[in-house]
């Protein structure tokens, strides 16, 4: 019961996601990113603490995070909030971890290694999470936010990829 209480508030993203693209209202659109980051934090902090970690836990919350995250992405370049180089830097360390998931899958060796969500990778999604509210309630903001989401996305990619090494020899 409890873990289809956590899958579920993970899935939601993806509903607010559909909403986010069927509306255009800035008010509802910031209020459907910050519950989607509030879903987030929570569903993660029960997991964790109530010990219900489990390996489809793992894929549904990154999915959903994602899948939110570009969505409202995507949408906001189609409506001239963010431009097409400020889109590339926000989905720089999504793209790229994207590759890497794919890439411990395949390579026989890396399979055994675990992926699991780093400080670096968190700090982003929330620089993410604030450019994308900055982007509908003080565009002033956009430009930096993007600048500080590059940054760190860089770092994560790095922090991600040693992380990865580190497990593997260890397995």
């Amino acid at each position: 019961m409890q873990l289809a209480l956590l899958h579920s508030l993970s899935l939601s993203r993806l509903v607010f996601a559909g909403i986010f693209l069927m509306t255009s209202d800035a008010l509802l659109r910031a209020g459907l990113i910050a519950l989607s980051g509030l879903t987030d934090v929570v569903d993660g902090w029960i997991a964790r603490h109530a010990r219900l970690t489990t390996r489809l836990g793992a894929i549904i919350d990154p999915v959903a995070d994602r899948g939110f995250a570009v969505t409202a992405i995507l949408a906001l370049l189609l409506d001239g909030f963010l431009t097409p180089l400020q889109v590339c830097l926000l989905l720089l360390r999504d793209v790229a971890t994207a590759v890497g998931f794919v890439v411990v899958r395949v390579v026989p060796t890396l399979r055994p290694v675990e992926v699991k969500a780093r400080m670096l990778g968190k700090a982003t999604t929330t620089v993410q999470t604030l450019t994308l509210l900055s982007a509908l309630v003080l565009p002033v903001l956009v430009r930096p936010l993007v600048a500080i989401a590059g940054v760190l996305a860089v770092a994560a990619v790095v922090d991600y990829t040693n992380a990865m090494w580190r497990a593997r020899a260890r397995v």
